[in-house]
Order: C-alpha cells, then sequence, then structure tokens
C-alpha cells in the first residue's frame, strides 16, 4: 500500500545507504557509534584521550568488552602495527568473569609509537561445534548439525591461503560428516586438533573493527632503573685549616661513580649544577641568615655568571661536565639533571626579561611560597606574561643539556606550571630527540599528578615515600601497577633531600631496611638520595627534612669506613639490584598482586613473569614478605594464591631466600617469622619445578 501523503515510507534503506559503521568499521564517518559487534571500554588508555604508554620490555596487558546477541560465539583479535611499519594479529582470551571481557598481554619490543586495534567476528566453527556437541548429545538437530558442520568445515578448506595438508583434513572431515553418525559429529566438534586450527585462523563472519589507537613504548630506562641522587658539590668537598670549605667538582664527583655502579645503580640524579644566586642566599637549615662560605641552595638558579644554561664555576667548567658524563657512561651510568624553572633574583632573567616574573604592587617581584614555606631566594616564572617568550627559552635550556650528553630530566615542581606547558615541551623535544626522559617531581594532589603523567611525563614521583603500613602499601602499590599503569610510571624514591619521613626518623635501621627492599621489588624503577646507606635519620625539628640539610651546606661522609666497619646499609643495596637484574619479574609494573597473612603488619605480594616474556624461557616468581613494623618481631601466617604462578592450590613447592640462602618447601599457607631488627623481609624466589 502506497504511503499516505505527508507521511515518510516504512521502506528499508537500501546497503549503499546504511553508514559504513554500521558495517562494522568505527574508523569510517558515520552517525553510529557501535560496530557490528560490540567492541566497548578498550584498553590501555588514558583520561582525556592521551596515548598510552609503555616502555621496550614491558609486557602490556590489552583488553576489550566485546559481546553480541544471542548465543553465537565470537572471537577477537588485536591487530597490532609496530613503529617500524611490521603488523601482527593476536588472538585475545575471555576472561571467565562473566565480563565479557577479552585479554591477551604482547612485550613490545621496539621504540615509538605502536598503533593497535580491536577486531571482533562471528567465529563459526566455534559457534558450530558448541551447539552440535549439546544437540547432538540431547537427540536434536542431529542430521541438521552434521550437515552444517559438513558445509562449513567445506567452505574452510576452499580457503586458498590454509596450507595444503589442513584444507586436505578439512575435506576428510567434511566428508566424515556426511554420513550424519551421531558419534561422528560429536568427535568432530570436540577434536582439540581442528578447534586449535580455526583458532589459528578462524572462519570469520560479521567483521567488526574497533577504532585505531596510539601507543608509546619508551626506551627501557623510562621504566626500569635505580636511581642514585647525590650532590657534586658534597663529593670530594675539603674543610680547609682555616675553617673553610674546599667544594667538590665534577672531576673529584667522578671518582664516585665507580662506587655508585658498583652498588648496581643505573642513573645518577644531579641536582641543579648552575650558579648560585647571592641575594637572599639561605644559610645552614634553611636560615634567613648566611655565613661566610655558605654555598646557598642550588635551586636559586642564576647569578653573574650565568643562569640555566651555565655550570657553578666551583663545580668546573663545561667541558669538565661533558668529561663527566663520559665517566658516567663508561661505568654504565646515565646522568639525570634537575630542571627546575625558577630564578634567584641574581639570574639574568631577571634583568632581561622581567615581565618573566609577578611584580607586585610596590614593584617588587613576587619570590616563592609553598605556605608556611618561604624561598626568599627564589623567583617564580609567571608564564602567562610572556608565554612565547618563556616556552621558547625553556626548551631551548632543554635542549643545551641534550646536546650536553644528558638524557634524563628530574623536574622539580612541574605542578607549579602551565600543564598545558609540560604538554607542549615534552612533545618537542621527544619529537627530536625521543631517548629524552622527563621525572616528575610532583608532591601534589592526585588528579594534578596524573595528568602531568598522561600529558607526556614518562616517570613520577608519588605518595610511596609517605605510604607504610601494610594497609596503605596496598592499596597503592595495587593502585600504580594497575588502576594508572597505563600511563603513570611511580618512581619510588625512599627519601629524597628535601623528604625524612617519620617512619625513617623514628624507625631505626630496620626502617631503613624494609623501605629499600619494598622499593627495590615493588616496582621496576625506584631510588634513593646519598646518605641512605649511612643511615641519616635525625631531622630538623618539626620538619620531615634532614637537620643540616646538604641543600644549604656540604655533607662529609666516610663511605668506606662505614662499611667497612659493617655500618653501611650499601651491601644491602647491592643485592637488591643484583637481584632486580637477576629476575625479570621485577623490571615490571603490571604483574603486582597482593596476598594474604593474618598479621596487619606483615605485607605480602607476589611478581610473575610468563616464560614466554622471560627470556630464558622458564618462568620467573618473586614472592615478598615484609614486616613494616620496624619495632616489632612478628609471627604469623601467609596465605597465597599460588594460581597466580601456575601452581594448584595446596600443592607444595621450593622457594629460596635471595637475601639469605635459606631454602623451604612451601605451598598456599606458610608461617614464618620476621625479626624487623634481624631480617624484617623475605625475597623469596620460586624454584623452577621441571
Amino acid at each position: 500500500m502506497a504511503a499516505r501523503a505527508g507521511t515518510r515510507s516504512s521502506a528499508l534503506r537500501s546497503p549503499a545507504q546504511i553508514p559504513a559503521r554500521a558495517l562494522g568499521e568505527a574508523d569510517a564517518p558515520g552517525a553510529l557509534r557501535t560496530t557490528r559487534i560490540p567492541l566497548l571500554d578498550p584498553s590501555p588508555a588514558v583520561p582525556g584521550g592521551f596515548a598510552p604508554k609503555a616502555f621496550v620490555g614491558e609486557v602490556v596487558p590489552f583488553s576489550v568488552v566485546a559481546f553480541r546477541e544471542g548465543h553465537d560465539r565470537i572471537g577477537v583479535h588485536l591487530r597490532l602495527t609496530s613503529p617500524s611499519g611490521e603488523e601482527s594479529l593476536h588472538r585475545l582470551s575471555p576472561r571467565d568473569d562473566g565480563t565479557d571481557t577479552w585479554t591477551t598481554e604482547i612485550a613490545l619490543d621496539e621504540q615509538g609509537a605502536w598503533l593497535f586495534r580491536f577486531e571482533a567476528f562471528s567465529d563459526d566453527f566455534a559457534t558450530w561445534a558448541h551447539a552440535a556437541e549439546l544437540k547432538v548429545a540431547a537427540g536434536v538437530d542431529v542430521a541438521v548439525m552434521a550437515a552444517l558442520g559438513a558445509d562449513l568445515l567445506t567452505r574452510a578448506a576452499t580457503e586458498k591461503d590454509r596450507p595444503a595438508a589442513q584444507r586436505k583434513r578439512l575435506l576428510a572431515e567434511a566428508a566424515s560428516l556426511r554420513g550424519g553418525d551421531p558419534a561422528t559429529t560429536i568427535a568432530v566438534s570436540t577434536d582439540a586438533g581442528l578447534a586449535q586450527i580455526f583458532r589459528d585462523r578462524p572462519l570469520r563472519t560479521l567483521r567488526s573493527a574497533g577504532r585505531t589507537q596510539s601507543l608509546n613504548a619508551d626506551r627501557r630506562a623510562a621504566g626500569v632503573g635505580a636511581w642514585y641522587e647525590f650532590f657534586p658539590r658534597s663529593e670530594g668537598a675539603k674543610r680547609l685549616k682555616d675553617g673553610s670549605v674546599k667544594s667538590g667538582t665534577f672531576r673529584t664527583a667522578a671518582r664516585r661513580l665507580p662506587e655508585v655502579a658498583a652498588m648496581g645503580f643505573d642513573v645518577v640524579y644531579l641536582v641543579p649544577i648552575h650558579p648560585i644566586g647571592s641575594t637572599n642566599r639561605k644559610g645552614r637549615n634553611n636560615t634567613l641568615t648566611t655565613e661566610p662560605g655558605d654555598p646557598g641552595s642550588p635551586y636559586a638558579i642564576g647569578a653573574a655568571d650565568g643562569g640555566h644554561d651555565a655550570i657553578h664555576p666551583e663545580l668546573g667548567t663545561a667541558q669538565d661536565f661533558r668529561a663527566f658524563v663520559r665517566a658516567a657512561r663508561r661505568e654504565g651510568l646515565e646522568i639525570a639533571l634537575d630542571l627546575a624553572l625558577q630564578a634567584s633574583p641574581d639570574h639574568p632573567w631577571v634583568r632581561e626579561h622581567p615581565e618573566w616574573f609577578t611584580t607586585l604592587p610596590d614593584g617588587t617581584i613576587a619570590y616563592a611560597e609553598n605556605p608556611p614555606k618561604k624561598y626568599q631566594d627564589i623567583y617564580p616564572l609567571n608564564f602567562d606574561n610572556d608565554p612565547a617568550g618563556i616556552y621558547a627559552e625553556m626548551l631551548r635550556v632543554v635542549q643545551h643539556w641534550v646536546a650536553q650528553g644528558v638524557k634524563i630530566f628530574r623536574v622539580d615542581n612541574p605542578h607549579t606550571k602551565p600543564l598545558q606547558f609540560w604538554e607542549w615541551l615534552i612533545a618537542e623535544v621527544n619529537a627530536v630527540d625521543p631517548d629524552v626522559i622527563f621525572l616528575a617531581e610532583a608532591f601534589t594532589r592526585p588528579a594534578v599528578m596524573r595528568a602531568l603523567a598522561a600529558v607526556g611525563f614518562q616517570q613520577s614521583y608519588s605518595y610511596f615515600t609517605w605510604r607504610n603500613t601494610k594497609a596503605e602499601l596496598e592499596e597503592f602499590l595495587t593502585s600504580v601497577s594497575h588502576e594508572t599503569s597505563d600511563y603513570m610510571r611511580p618512581n619510588l624514591f625512599v627519601n629524597t633531600h628535601d623528604i625524612l619521613t617519620e617512619y625513617l626518623q623514628f624507625g631505626g635501621r630496620a626502617a631503613y631496611r624494609i623501605r629499600a627492599c619494598i622499593a627495590a621489588t615493588a616496582g621496576p624503577v625506584y631510588g634513593v638520595y646519598a646518605g641512605y646507606e649511612l643511615f641519616e635519620n635525625v631531622a630538623r625539628p618539626g620538619s620531615e627534612e634532614n637537620i643540616d640539610n646538604e641543600k644549604y651546606e656540604y655533607k662529609f661522609r666516610d663511605w668506606a669506613g662505614a662499611e667497612a666497619r659493617g655500618e653501611s646499609l650499601a651491601p644491602l643495596l647491592r643485592r637488591l639490584n643484583e637481584i632486580r637484574t637477576a629476575h625479570p619479574a621485577l623490571q615490571q609494573l603490571r604483574n603486582f598482586r597482593t596476598h594474604w597473612s593474618d598479621d596487619d603488619a606483615v605485607l605480602v605480594y607476589s611478581k610473575h613473569l610468563a616464560a614466554p616474556f622471560t627470556g630464558t624461557g622458564r618462568a620467573d616468581t618473586i614472592i615478598v614478605v615484609a614486616n613494616v613494623d620496624p619495632h616489632s618481631v612478628r609471627e604469623t601466617t601467609v596465605h597465597l594464591d599460588t594460581t597466580q604462578w601456575g601452581i594448584p592450590l595446596g600443592e607444595p613447592f621450593e622457594v629460596e631466600d635471595l637475601l639469605t640462602g635459606a631454602v623451604w618447601t612451601w605451598s598456599d599457607h606458610n608461617y614464618v617469622r620476621l625479626d624487623a631488627f634481624a631480617e624484617p623481609v623475605h625475597i623469596l624466589k620460586v624454584r623452577d619445578r621441571s
């Protein structure tokens, strides 16, 4: 019947009018947001639409929610394109939790921008095999299922890109089904070999493709490393007969590099090495009164000798610095330089670009504050007065130090600069040199810390420094290894030149041992500030920082003597770094899993890496059991989900304590005794059972 005037025809649109997305292509233009087989919640993903990140060698979990109407089976693929253009297809497996989530894990082996896309399809063989197994066993549609199976296998055999031997087998199986024998149909539908053939090369209809997304794989040092911080001016500093101090130099500091390398560290992080202003220079313990010879804070950058592209004359010359960088490389170390974008009142910027700062009503320039702290020796930059000029100058400064051999920057207080600036700067630098790494030193609100990571920072300081109880550590470590691991890489510094937590102040040597063990094993990147191995734990009254802070004076430390007397933590740090190097499971972030104990002070976690990813052909599993109360001896039972590393619950296995060499037979429930004053932590290797 013809449509009445004034009404729309109810006729269906022709296929040519159906949007391409309705036919299964999410990247194609069209009004529909879903594909024929929906592909939802793809991961990895980053809030705000930024590209997720990984590092070379990282095992990345990919997942997507996929389903279709009715009971027909589907399959899901991940299509990966490497930075060099090589394309690969990976089959995903459904998670057995009723969420329609499909997953796979891929170890990324190439630096640069990867492309990935999820693809779903109607899995015709799996649909038939499942229905045939159920129906034939129930005596329903027996002949129909045999005929359908024969047609399906024949269709698969006509695909010319299948191996000849496989096509021959498919035709033979199809012929066997044509007899309609129920037993034969059951045998074919449950044949594991056939199932594998169709898993490797499925018979696909109703194909759908999700949106193509990018993922950036940074070089390995962005995700794995042990950092050691020191002040070059203290390394080799000498107290003269008149009581004054002769500063250490890059040449004297270079003598310490072999010791740092021998402890197994990968990165030496230097506080700012630039000229220090004299106006409002801070004295010892951050006082406003200076004494002759007080070196001042290295964060008060800039003097008559230059600014951010200059070197403090007492440390040496640019040639000396480059020699220091080369000396570090010979020891297998990289140099990380502090990037503190601020100025002392004596900085050339103040004279040449006063518009880069905030001027108060009385005509003076506002100095930096972090209430209640005041930094009278520092002027913060105002990025809104001349953004083009400031952006260009900051880029020039970074490029200058990259040219001197620096590829890692620890950025001081990035949360006090516009987020937009960091997105721009990091992208500009990495476009020219993708090896450059930026670490965000931002102890601030979670949203800000995460946003800095999302826009480009390859590493981030974190709340680890203040997470000390079992409950706090479980929550924190689970969060950083799973909730934000697609874009935020925590560098688990145990202390800094500005931070000496109450845990370390009052926990004694046990606290230092406990924190080092957890930091070195819970995450693939961690760091210590020089003096940690000497248990420097006396705080300035009323603060969370060391008394006689090295920021305002020279430090004289007897490294060798302390170790000779057995008073140094260096042997433990050395052993921890050896363990990290030997065990690839500890070089991953996303594989952290908590387990249980009956004691609120005993933390239990594991890190497991499956055999295909270790490079050794064998799986690698580490269990850490830590008494986080540095004042006690704890006896308790720990409970392990051993299925995480493929051992059935209740089955015994051997573990070796990598700190002491002790070997025990464990299962999923185990008694432990942890003496905070002797052995507060077990780092256990699950021995191979093959």
